[in-house]
């Protein structure tokens, strides 16, 4: 498929917005203490979405204010949403773990209140798919990061994990938000974790199977939005499985660029599709800017030094990828046309995703903009239409603050070649290569 206007952009339904309803929080630790003051300041209502929640000091924290936001106010009505198998199982690499799920159970049983907190499977196995649903709402503010909740994506202590972090004041639109979250939460296969003795998985597969189905057709309310493409607005889109509404807008962005593209994503594998966008773009003179993080900065890296798990073999897949592109538009580099940026601030991790396109679109979004983003996770995202620049200085300046700690790739033999590559780590994509399931590696990650 073929994207060439920017017609159908201008057509989607969105919700007017001065530019002061737009805040861009700087930082992850200035993020995380603007979430715990909101949740205390909340009058009405409170639903956080996540992938996960985790049990640790920056989760405790967060679920601690949650349950004393209760107590003060029992009329606020609180749900935290997150994903049914994630919960459920430990961290990867860290051998045996009952899952967040049985500290959420402990924790309610402590505190003596009702804080619902749901799980949601978009698949019947975590491999084929998870709730990868961005944004919370606390009364009529939207909350919009890619950020899950544990110690590092809020930087508790001395890491952090670098994402987007937003706030937009739209009851609208957090109306919206708390409306498809009700219509998710509806179907059957939703259940409580912090209640004891859950459905297993197994019982719910054709559940499940229904939600997906219906997620298919899942849209957000826009009964309140506005047709007009002249001020600023908001745009919520969501998607899960090919050729969604979401995957459709973000390669018409693309498409519709003429000056500048800027593209962020931890992990680079992009879809066909997109890439054909990308290349087409070139052609027609577009200066792209593509920020990714350093392998070392990737969540799932693990040094050479430390035992070897099949997960730390993804940061080289995605090196190897970022490699052969250079090396393909390697005139485009030298003519710079085309910015390949590498993000590394050493101890730290890269988690950044999202479209700029020339000075009037914004895309935010927990879109990894790879094959698991386009076909396999629920995916969701606001899309930022500012057709007479009103919001291009905090725009700018958020760019700027992601390109912080970035170096340019003047030359694709600057990013490791396979053969530089830990002993362990080239036996295993030898392996994978020689039984010929690589292909099909790709388009899970």
């Amino acid at each position: 498929m073929r994207f060439t206007s920017s017609a159908t952009l201008q057509t989607l339904r969105g919700f007017e917005l001065s530019p002061r309803a737009i805040t861009i929080v700087p930082k992850a630790a200035h993020y995380r203490q603007r979430l715990l003051d909101m949740i205390a300041a909340a009058e009405r209502r409170i639903v956080i979405v996540a992938l996960y929640l985790q049990q640790d000091e920056a989760g405790q924290e967060i679920l601690d204010a949650l349950y004393r936001a209760k107590a003060a106010r029992p009329v606020l009505d609180i749900v935290i949403v997150v994903d049914w198998f994630r919960a459920q199982r430990g961290l990867i690499g860290a051998g045996k773990q009952p899952g967040n799920s049985a500290w959420y159970c402990a924790e309610r049983q402590r505190q003596g209140l009702d804080v619902p907190i749901y799980g949601v499977p978009v698949q019947t196995r975590e491999l084929f798919g998870v709730l990868h649903l961005k944004g919370s709402v606390i009364d009529d503010c939207v909350i919009y990061s890619g950020a899950s909740l544990n110690n590092v994506y809020l930087h508790k202590f001395d890491k952090y994990r670098l994402d987007r972090y937003h706030l937009i004041h739209s009851k609208p639109l957090a109306d919206a938000f708390q409306g498809l979250v009700q219509h998710v939460l509806d179907s059957k296969a939703a259940n409580r974790l912090d209640l004891p003795s859950p459905p297993t998985s197994r019982s719910l597969r054709a559940d499940i199977r229904q939600l997906r189905t219906s997620l298919k057709r899942m849209a957000y309310e826009t009964f309140q939005a506005s047709d007009s493409a002249e001020g600023l607005r908001v745009i919520p889109l969501l998607g899960v499985g090919k050729q969604n509404p979401l995957n459709r807008t973000i390669c018409q962005l693309v498409a519709a660029s003429h000056q500048r593209l800027t593209l962020c994503t931890p992990y680079f594998n992009p879809p066909r599709v997109l890439i054909d966008e990308i290349n087409r773009a070139l052609v027609r003179g577009v200066v792209i800017d593509i920020i990714v993080g350093d392998k070392i900065a990737n969540d799932f890296y693990v040094p050479p030094e430390q035992p070897f798990s099949v997960s730390s073999v993804l940061p080289y897949l995605y090196e190897k990828n970022l490699r052969n592109f250079a090396q393909k538009h390697q005139q485009a580099i030298a003519e710079r046309r085309l910015n390949l940026f590498v993000w590394n601030d050493p101890g730290h991790s890269y988690h950044s995703k999202g479209i700029w396109v020339d000075e009037r679109y914004t895309l935010l979004t927990g879109n990894n903009l790879n094959p698991r983003g386009f076909r396999l996770d629920l995916e969701n995202a606001l899309l930022i239409d500012d057709p007479k620049a009103q919001w291009a200085a905090e725009r700018d300046q958020e760019l700027e603050q992601i390109k912080q700690h970035v170096s340019r790739v003047e030359h694709f033999d600057q990013l490791q070649a396979f053969d530089e590559y830990p002993k362990r780590v080239r036996r295993f994509l030898q392996r994978v290569r020689f039984t010929r399931i690589e292909r099909l590696l790709y388009r899970m990650l």
